[in-house]
């Protein structure tokens, strides 16, 4: 009978805690799935392909129920999806720049502070990014470790324990048990590559409606658009109190704005045109990777590369899984499976989805109106918005989110 490993308590950071949250994840995590579109579009030699395919090996992860991947990934009934995993792993080069989050209390075990499930639809393909709050509340199954020991089941532990628990495999076990949603392929990054990779690209730009002053991250930005990269694009990833309500909640928000612009970038050519920054980005992101033995296949990454190319901006749209205030503490989030299983059914039918919710000041960030256009055009009628149009889902007004089509901007802490 293989052993049981008991769970260890974590530090609760849902909350306006005092104690420095960890680093984000998002662009390393968005790296290993848009070095894939790298890898198709640049169409890169045999011999760089299979330097990627061994790095990427080295550490592959089996996921408990894993089926075999089918040699045409369109064999996927309904899609396919992808979860992406950013851990708070103090690493040795980085851990400097992380203060008590590496020497503190808090600094025990590696939390999986980070998690995105992504779905891409069959055709037409649509991308649905759906955010999951660290410190939410729910069950944890039964997971089987590397050395073939297991954990105990828990009813109700922070999502970000899974992790520290029994690895990569464990947050997936959690995540399909969660929202019913097969999960094919997965992936999991450290923290530190976060610098390398937005230097590798040259920088992302993030747009402020108000300044940021993050006594916590050190981050001290002006309103207006900014190029980040580097330390500075890991502290803006990493504020929670520099925006909104100083929530995890409010952060989800600012940080999937980055992902707008991110994707943004990428497909627009200016990465994706250039080869050089392809390859550099391709391989900084997969040297970073702990991937799942599905993603591991250089031909299976090409071919996930090149169903999500050339999806329309207005068909890539994050969310964040919604959630209520836990009753038992006020620093943690319980699911709203109502919401929830609208979205997915949304999701699940291939419909083109409407973010109804209107953001307030608690939110992490504004949308920006799109300007005039210059010339006059015909009046036309206004849609009704609570009346979408045929393929159109308008989700329920407690899911947050916005499509790579519209520009947002940080809800600085700094009011003008």
């Amino acid at each position: 009978m293989s052993a049981k490993i008991r769970r260890r308590k974590t530090v609760a950071r849902h909350g306006q805690l005092r104690t420095p949250g960890p680093v984000s994840q998002f662009l390393k995590i968005l790296g290993i799935a848009l070095a894939v579109v790298l890898v198709s579009g640049a169409a890169v030699s045999a011999f760089v392909v299979s330097d990627l395919y061994g790095t990427a090996t080295a550490d592959a992860v089996e996921l408990e129920g894993q089926k075999p991947v089918p040699p045409d990934i369109s064999e996927y009934e309904g899609g396919f999806d992808l979860l992406l995993v950013g851990t708070d792993t103090c690493e040795e080069d980085y851990a400097h720049y992380f203060g008590d989050r590496c020497t503190g209390p808090d600094s025990e075990g590696n939390l999986n502070d980070v998690n995105i499930l992504v779905h891409v639809s069959e055709e037409p393909r649509r991308i649905t990014a759906v955010s999951f709050p660290r410190d939410l509340m729910l069950p944890i199954p039964e997971c089987t470790r590397d050395d073939g020991s297991t954990t105990w089941a828990m009813s109700k532990q922070p999502l970000n324990s899974a992790y520290m628990d029994a690895g990569l495999n464990c947050v997936a076990r959690t995540i399909t048990e969660l929202t019913g949603q097969d999960i094919e392929f997965a992936a999991s990054v450290t923290f530190g590559g976060v610098i390398e990779i937005t230097n590798a690209i040259g920088g992302v730009d993030v747009c402020l409606a108000n300044p940021i002053k993050d006594y916590y991250t050190g981050l001290d930005m002006e309103a207006g658009t900014h190029t980040v990269k580097g330390l500075e694009a890991l502290q803006f990833l990493r504020t929670r109190h520099g925006v909104g309500d100083g929530s995890d909640l409010g952060r989800i928000g600012n940080q999937q704005q980055y992902m707008s612009s991110l994707a943004r970038k990428l497909i627009s050519g200016e990465v994706l045109g250039n080869v050089p920054v392809m390859l550099r980005l391709a391989h900084t992101a997969l040297s970073n990777v702990e991937a799942s033995t599905s993603l591991t296949n250089p031909m299976t990454i090409v071919q996930i590369g090149l169903a999500v190319k050339d999806v329309p901006f207005e068909d890539i749209v994050f969310l964040q899984y919604p959630t209520y205030d836990d009753p038992s503490d006020p620093n943690k989030v319980v699911p709203d499976m109502q919401s929830a299983q609208a979205m997915w059914d949304a999701i699940n039918a291939n419909q083109q989805l409407q973010v109804t919710h209107e953001n307030t000041a608690n939110d992490g960030v504004v949308v920006q109106e799109p300007e005039a256009p210059e010339e006059p055009t015909e009046p036309t009628e206004p849609a009704d918005p609570e009346t979408p149009a045929d393929g159109v889902a308008a989700l329920p007004d407690t899911i947050k989110g916005n499509s790579a089509a519209q520009q947002t901007c940080s809800n600085g802490n700094v009011r003008q």
